[in-house]
Parts: structure tokens; sequence; C-alpha cells
């Protein structure tokens, strides 16, 4: 935000130097770039009379001019300019002169003839703009003679350039900076002018009307202005513009932005006669619809972008910018003012979609205070009644159906000392407040504060004790030690455990995969998920990347075989990833989703189910869960319906792994069998036993049998092992499954089990007729249940 100091002096008593006023302003909370001053590079240049013009005697195109600069004697200068007659007065650049860029100016010779200097354009003093220069500045016929142009020219004004944070677009103008600027120096400001007397012979009605479509519209207001003389704008209000770093048009235009950089409220002037349903539709543009804005580039827009439309067209993208067809011309004669507010978050991702960030969406973008309308459209009337720039009509058109009003907090003065550590008074503390119109009454040692409108960023007590310390004045707050208690750190069980699934994953020989948390919609259909599914509910992302990031993933799969797909794709023949993530729920009447924590790990290439199921058993025995399971799962559609189980931990689903169905590999251009586990971490953790207990080596020898036995192909190992734990009771101590068969000597639709299982007990020797008990009831059990064959 460029602030000329002479601007920001209309409305406000300055004393200082611009370099003091910065320290000044920084000191209290505003953010100084830079003070820059635009005659800087310029020197030694007087304004001069040419007295007397000759022509060259060796030159055509040259002639010789006597200037008067002041001094007793007249200055002879050399110039090939044409455009400049007797008595013309002009800025003369003298011998060891400065001139932007660079340009050193010294006495010479031309063909033969003295010259002392140069004679200058606007562009040889840099301050051309976008004008088309032909031939030397000519200054007006009461311009003092021998007087620095820089104070003729007004370039010596000094300019602030402030960095304005988001939370505080009360900043971005002339008259927010002179508020802060009374403030800091204890002095008073003023607002700007904004009576003015409208003419009744017509009403705002008769010449258009307004329909607000869509909340994003906090308020719009309108007024018509009649007899509109289009002309050059005074020079005052041209120097402002230019200072600030817009370049001038004509009257109307340069009085909406003006208006704009003094109150920070952006204001738009539309040609009457464009407007040709005589009325005015706020609400989101169609999508794909095409609109040609101001600057001549045709944009296709989306329906998230607001529009200002005439019942029948685009006249303006709201908050960015206006259109073509609509702009201030030069035989306008009837002109409507817009003052309206949009939703910043709205305007700002509008802003990016179309790459198109002006004054105006900068500030909008930042929220504005909807109260500002109000007076800024009152401004504009009155520097079009000021600048005879036209006749503004009586009535307002004002839709404004939410007001936004002042709000109050109180704070203990008693809290504000101790939180700052100073001892003021309740009545120091509320001339501070005071002077930053955050008007205060004193109720014992409570502060009783009216927040005004165009503060959002005062919201709680804290932000009122920035307020008062950075008028205090940080540079006076007491040095103090700090006053902390010493705790030794360290990580939290919870940390200690996702580190034990780290190291375990590794140690099982799989790599770390990271993915995004959001995915695309289209990734559930990849998945074979059902329409139907609850995992398609989904957090829906406002402002996405594109349509592949716009849903937080309520699984983790598509995100692992994205990976495994990549992996495939870069010819790895062999993949072993995993990844520790989350996946978001949404939860029925609540703001915020459930978040939960979850293992994935997908694997392909010479491998099988069972190294899959090994690498989540390891981690289960690291986890120190003991009674679990594996049950098989044949309806999930995303898994093999016979390669899948689901790990159960005491009736309690902790999650699913298998092989992953072909037609899901095939969409992520797998062509090799893959397998994937999905496991929910926060219900691992919650049966885990990290605490170690040690026992010694047994005492006693151990007493090893293996049986194979012949079952139903469709008998899980698991339904056999189920058994065999449960008959054995203490007395088994280990069952190791060793070989599964099926081929010949098998009958069809049978196949061979074969466990070892290790017997033992703690305190003494087995005998064979204890082992044989056991076993022969673990054998007639399989049989009895499961149908099974010894070998």
């Amino acid at each position: 935000m460029k602030v000329p100091v002479k601007w920001l002096k209309d409305y406000v008593d300055v004393n200082i130097d611009a370099k003091d006023l910065a320290d000044a302003l920084t000191l209290s909370g505003s953010k100084v770039e830079e003070v820059v001053t635009a005659g800087d590079e310029i020197q030694n240049v007087v304004t001069g009379k040419i007295m007397k013009i000759e022509p060259h005697p060796d030159a055509e195109k040259l002639v010789i001019c006597q200037l008067d600069i002041g001094k007793e004697e007249l200055l002879q200068i050399v110039t090939g300019a044409n455009n400049m007659k007797e008595n013309d007065i002009v800025p003369v650049a003298l011998h060891g002169s400065s001139l932007p860029g660079g340009v050193k100016i010294k006495k010479g010779k031309l063909r033969g003839v003295v010259s002392n200097g140069m004679m200058c354009s606007e562009e040889e003093l840099g301050i051309a703009g976008d004008k088309e220069i032909h031939g030397l500045m000519i200054l007006p016929e009461d311009t003092p003679i021998g007087v620095d142009i820089k104070t003729v020219l007004g370039l010596d004004n000094p300019i602030i350039d402030f960095e304005i944070t988001s939370n505080r677009p009360d900043c971005l103008s002339i008259v927010g900076m002179a508020r802060e600027t009374a403030a800091t120096l204890g002095t008073k400001y003023k607002m700007p002018e904004t009576n003015y007397t409208p003419c009744k012979e017509k009403n705002v009605s008769d010449f258009v009307k307004v329909e607000v479509k869509d909340e994003l519209c906090k308020r719009f207001m309108a007024r018509a202005v009649v007899d509109v003389k289009i002309e050059p704008s005074p020079q005052w209000m041209q120097e402002r513009l230019m200072d600030a770093g817009v370049r001038p048009i004509n009257n109307i235009v340069d009085i909406t932005n003006f208006v704009m950089l003094e109150l920070g409220q952006p204001m738009h002037a539309y040609d009457r006669r464009e407007i040709t349903s005589g009325k005015i539709v706020v609400e989101r543009a169609s999508q794909g619809e095409k609109f040609t804005t101001l600057d001549e580039i045709e944009r296709e827009l989306s329906s998230d972008v607001l529009c200002i439309k005439d019942d029948k067209k685009i006249i303006g993208l709201a908050g960015l910018m206006g259109g073509l067809d609509s702009e201030i011309k030069e035989d306008t004669t009837e002109v409507i003012f817009e003052c309206a507010n949009f939703d910043g978050a709205n305007i700002r991702v509008s802003a990016q979609k179309l790459g198109l960030r002006t004054e105006a969406s900068s500030r909008f973008e930042k929220d504005l205070d909807p109260n500002m309308a109000q007076i800024a459209l009152d401004r504009v009337c009155y520097l079009v009644e000021k600048l005879n720039a036209g006749k503004v009509v009586e009535g307002t058109i004002d839709v404004y159906e939410k007001p936004v009003k002042e709000k109050t907090l109180t704070v203990d003065s008693l809290w504000v000392n101790k939180f700052l550590g100073t001892d003021m008074t309740a009545e120091e503390m509320k001339q501070y407040l005071d002077r930053l119109e955050l008007y205060t009454t004193i109720n014992g040692t409570l502060l009783e504060i009216t927040v005004p409108t165009f503060r959002i960023d005062i919201n709680i007590k804290e932000d009122i004790a920035e307020e008062i310390v950075r008028i205090y004045g940080y540079d006076k707050l007491p040095s103090t030690i700090i006053n902390t208690v010493s705790e030794k750190g360290g990580k939290t069980e919870r940390q200690h455990m996702d580190d034990t699934v780290l190291n375990t994953m590794l140690a099982s020989g799989l790599n770390q995969s990271i993915s995004y948390a959001f995915i695309s919609p289209k990734a559930f259909d990849k998945i074979n998920l059902p329409v139907d599914s609850e995992l398609r509910n989904t957090v829906k992302i406002k402002n996405p990347l594109g349509e592949d990031y716009s849903v937080m993933r309520t699984t983790t799969i598509p995100s692992i075989m994205e990976s495994l797909g990549r992996n495939y794709a870069r010819n790895n023949e062999v993949a072993r990833l995993f990844e520790i993530g989350r996946v978001y729920i949404p939860l029925k009447n609540e703001l915020l989703p459930e978040e939960r924590n979850i293992l994935t790990a997908g694997i392909y290439g010479e491998c099988d189910y069972f190294d899959l199921k090994g690498v989540v058993e390891n981690l289960l025995e690291v986890l120190g869960v003991e009674k679990y399971s594996f049950v098989r799962e044949s309806d999930n559609p995303v898994f093999h319906p016979g390669k899948t189980a689901a790990l159960m931990i005491k009736n309690e689903k902790v999650g699913v792994l298998g092989e992953v169905h072909p037609d899901v590999c095939d969409k992520f251009g797998l062509d090799i069998p893959a397998y994937v586990a999905e496991l929910n971490l926060d219900i691992l953790y919650a049966h885990a036993k990290m605490d170690k207990k040690y026992k010694p080596l047994p005492k006693y020898p151990a007493v090893t049998r293996d049986i194979a036995i012949l079952v139903d192909d469709s008998i899980l190992v698991q339904e056999i092992q189920d058994i065999i734990i449960k008959q054995g009771g203490s007395m088994v101590e280990a069952v190791k499954l060793f070989d599964i068969y099926k081929g010949e000597q098998i009958p069809e639709g049978k196949k061979s089990i074969a466990y070892a299982i290790v017997y033992r007990q703690e305190n003494k020797t087995l005998t064979d007729n204890e082992v044989n008990k056991v076993h022969n009831k673990i054998l007639k059990t399989l049989e009895y249940k499961l149908g099974a064959q010894l070998r």
C-alpha cells in the first residue's frame, strides 16, 4: 500500500519528516517496506524562462536559446526541440545535474556552440507515464523562475510503502493509515467531506433496479448521475493517483479510483446505456460462460464466479473487473455508480482461477467492512458535484439484508498488566484505545470496549492487549527473565507405537510410501466400491487443486494401488510398500469428520497371500497382540473372493488383507496379482501390549508330533489351528503349518494339511501317555468337527 505523505496530510497533521513518521508507524505495528521520493534521481534541475531563440549558424535543426534561471546572467543552451517559443517556461538541467536512469548532464559544445545544460521533456524527467511525448515540457505561465523543478511538480513528495497484513483491510486506504498515524502521534484525524445536494427532479429508481440473488454479495448500493461531462480530472487528483501508482483516465473513473485509495472501498461506474434491461442482477455465472473484461481479454467463467448482470448479459465480474462494453466512454452522459461488498473467500478463489488480481480484488478478498459502502458512495457523489462532472439524482438503492453491527468486549485491566508485564492504570488504557476508535468505558477494573465494524481483527482479550501495547510502545515494555518450568521431554506412548510400526514394517522388507489425503471421487469406481457404499460419503474440499484432489479419502486402498501401479509402470518387477496415514469419515450433525489412523501395505512380484499375512502376523507379535484370528471375507468387492481375510481381535474387526481383485488390478495398470492389507491402527493400539515380560528358558524338554490330515478344500487352516490350540490347552506350546498339498493321491475336492505340534509342560517332563492322550483328543475333534482323516 503506497501512501503519499502529501495526501496523508489532507486528513491528519504530520509535523515530522517521512523517515521519522515511518519509524513511528513501524513501532506501532504498521510494517514499512520503504520510504521513497519520486524525484530522488532528479538533482540540480530548475525552472527557466526562454528569453531569446536564435538559429544555429551551422545546423538547420538546432537553435540557440538564452534562458533566465533567476541569476544575473542568462544561460545559453543549444537544443533540437521545436515546440517552444520565447517567454515559455521550461525545466532546465544545469551543468552537473542528474536525471532518472542515471543520466548525467554536463556543459559542452554542439556544432561549435557552447551549451550549458539541457531543457527537459516529461520523458526525460521520468513523469511521462503512458503519454506520447512531442518536445519539451512547457510549464504554466505563472511558474516561478529559478525554482527546483521537484518543488514545482510535487516530485519532492515522499511516499511510504506499507505491507498490510490480511487481517487489517481497514489499513488499505489513506484514511485508514491517517487513523493509524493519528493514534501513533497522539493527534486527531478527519474524515473526508461527503455532503452533496442531489437533483430532486429524478430518482435513481427511474434509471436502474437491483436484484441480489446470491449471499456472496453482502451489500449492494447504487446511485445514478446524469448530465455527465467526461473530461480530465483536476491536477491535484491526478497527482495523488499517480503518487499512489494509479494512472489517471478521466474524471469519472478517476473519482472511483480516488475513493478506493482514499477510503479502501472499491467502486465501479457503469455507462447507463449498457444496462439495456434497466436492471442489475447479482448472481453467479453459468458454467463455461464467456465474458470480455476491461483489459480486452475474453475469459471463460465457472459457476463459482459472482457476476454483475443486466438481466440479459454480464456487465462486470463482482469484486474483480468491469466489462469492456460497459466502461465509461467519451460520450457517456449517464452513469450508475456501484458500491458493493462481496464474500472475501469467493473473490480470492475467483481471482486466482481467472488470473485476474486487481486493486479491487486485493481489498475485497480480505473481507471489507460493509458499512464503509455508504461513506464511500457519499464521497463519490460529493466529488462528482465538486468537480462539476454531473448531477447526482435523488435516492439510493441499498440491498443489505444482514447488517454488520459493532461488538463489545470486556477485558480486565489487571489481566492486561499481568499479560504485558506493565503497570498501567485503566484510564491510561482507555486513552490508548480511544485513540484507535476502540471507545472504552471503565467499570472498576473492567474495560468495556466497543469494537467498530472495520476492525475485523479484534475478537479476544489478547487482541485488546496488543492494541494497548502497540500505542503504549513496545520499546517501553520492561525486560524480564523468562519464568519457565523445565520438564523432561519425550515421545508419548502413541508416538512410540508409531515408531514401532514404522520400524517393524521396514524390517519386514517394505518401503514407506507417502500419498495425499485427498483423492478423486473416481477412485471409488476404480476399486469396485458399490454405489451405495458408505465409503462414498466423503468430506468435499471447497477449493480443490482439481477434480483429482477434490475429496478427503475414506479408504487408503486407492492410494496404495496408485503407488503399486506407478511402480509397475516403471518396470519395477517387485514392490513392497506401506503407508501410515489417515482416512476421514464424515459424522452426522458434526462439523468435523472422524480421523482414523490407518496402516496400509501393498506388495506384488514373487509373493503370495501368505507373504502379506506373515508381515501382518509379525507386526501383531511385535505389538504384543495375542488373541487374534483371520476370518474369511468373500463379500468385499475390492479383493479376490476366495483369497481375502478379515483380521479380528476379540470379535472386533481391525482390517482386511488379501489378493486384490483382478478387475481392480487392471484399472491400476497391474497385470499380475497384487496383495493389500488395510488395518486400523487405533484398534491395534488399543489391544497392544508394549511392556515386554521375560521368562527363563524351559527346563524340561518338548515333544513334537507331526500330523497330516485330509480335509475338504473349503476348510480354512485357521479353523484347524484353532481346534488344535483349544483342545491342546496349556500343553500345546506351538503349532506350525509346514505343508499344504493338493494333487496326485489326493481325492478331488480335498487337500492335505500337515502340522508340527510342540508339546511341553513347564514343571515336568511329559510322558508318551500324557502326550498321546492330548494328541488323540485333537485328532478326534478334528474328525468330528471338520471331517478330517488322518493320512
